[in-house]
């Protein structure tokens, strides 16, 4: 994408791609069923043509080589396993900060305070264009056998499951691990990301793989009037699945903190 369209130095002002190019697409897209789309790019764009094209590879920013690696992916020599690091919304005005974007005459408001990314989608039920995690591949995989166990002495959180490639080729598969509290004093989440982990297989093959998350980080919540953590009794859901829409193929457990506890520091 063009270097004065995006940039570090200052905020788009839309999603939009420049010029005519999201024509452009639609128009090739009218003459070859078959065609794929590769964007370079740093930052979500909307994509209004999304379903008229076979296929998209977002290619980011790459170094030298990234033409001959992005033929390597279209070219099938390599398995794309990446995931997106955030959400793609559909339009501008579906972002979490879209009220707070400049200032207002030197003031600058946080409004959408922990509710941003994944977050705020869930929290509003709103829908995305690609979730928080995303990323297809030339294979598939497929989750079982979660299990969870929730050491208070050791304040550990220890999440096993077993993931096989179900597909024809060999690839990587993100094992993302959501907690959730049933019951918070506050507003919280529905769930947020607490920990992952990435398992290369053959096809056919499946492996056990772990999670090891401290209950304190996963569970607590800064309370103000106590100006310290908290960790709440309550009960505490575990997802584990492969984007933040939960998608099919998820799998869930939960665990229990039996007290309350305050604590400080990092």
């Amino acid at each position: 994408m063009q270097a004065d369209w995006e940039t570090e130095g200052g905020d788009r002002e839309n999603l939009s791609l420049p010029g005519h190019l999201n024509a452009m697409i639609s128009r090739v897209a009218a003459a070859n069923e078959k065609t794929v789309v590769v964007l370079q790019g740093g930052t979500p764009v909307s994509m209004p043509w999304v379903d008229e094209v076979s296929a998209i590879l977002w290619a980011w920013y790459g170094g030298n080589e990234t033409g001959n690696a992005i033929a390597d992916v279209l070219f099938g020599d390599v398995n794309p396993s990446g995931k997106l690091p955030l959400s793609f919304p559909k339009c501008i005005e579906d972002n979490p900060t879209y009220l707070n974007f400049r200032s207002e005459r030197g003031r600058i408001l946080y409004g959408e305070d922990v509710f941003v990314g994944y977050r705020f989608y869930q929290a509003l039920k709103r829908d995305v264009l690609f979730p928080f995690g995303h990323g297809l591949s030339y294979t598939s995989f497929q989750f079982s056998d979660l299990s969870v166990n929730h050491n208070e002495s050791s304040e550990n959180i220890e999440i096993s499951v077993t993931v096989e490639n179900t597909g024809s080729v060999a690839g990587a598969e993100v094992v993302q691990a959501y907690i959730s509290q049933r019951n918070p004093s506050i507003r919280r989440p529905d769930k947020e990301l607490r920990g992952y982990t990435k398992v290369f297989l053959q096809p056919g093959e499946s492996k056990a793989c772990s999670i090891d998350i401290e209950s304190k980080y996963a569970t607590s919540f800064w309370d103000e009037e106590r100006d310290a953590w908290i960790i709440e009794k309550d009960t505490y859901d575990v997802t584990v699945a492969n984007t933040s829409t939960l998608s099919q193929g998820s799998l869930s457990k939960s665990f229990e903190v039996k007290t309350t506890k305050f604590w400080r520091g990092l």
